[in-house]
């Protein structure tokens, strides 16, 4: 059995600089390390449990299966914070079947994310 210690999701942008302003300043992500030089150097950000790192460049466009789930507080705040530093806000948040509030954004090679709350009355949070 493999015995995962740590684990990051690699992000080659089109734009390494356009991915950074997003991620860490549109975002707010905390950076965790920086490494090499130059426009391609790489920024890796924590991600709740894991991180997320920005590094490199691609020219291939962006895969459609690719999505990140980050779970916030409240993604009434986060829509307002967000739509308000221009983050391209694909659906605002909404309470869905399965008692998630959701709201869905995208970064600037248009991968999408999802932001997630949990409500304090929904069963993740309720212990029998």
């Amino acid at each position: 059995m493999v015995h995962v210690l740590s684990s990051r999701v690699l992000l080659r942008p089109r734009d390494p600089q356009a991915s950074r302003d997003f991620y860490g300043d549109a975002l707010g992500l905390a950076v965790y390390r920086e490494f090499g030089t130059g426009p391609e150097r790489g920024t890796v950000y924590f991600l709740g449990g894991g991180f997320l790192e920005v590094s490199g460049r691609s020219d291939v466009p962006p895969t459609a299966t690719l999505r990140l789930w980050m779970q916030v507080a409240d993604c009434s705040a986060a829509h307002e914070e967000l739509a308000g530093r221009g983050v391209r806000v694909l659906r605002p948040p909404v309470r869905e079947p399965w008692g998630l509030i959701e709201m869905w954004i995208a970064d600037p090679d248009g991968h999408r994310i999802v932001l997630t709350e949990v409500p304090a009355d929904h069963p993740l949070r309720c212990r029998p």
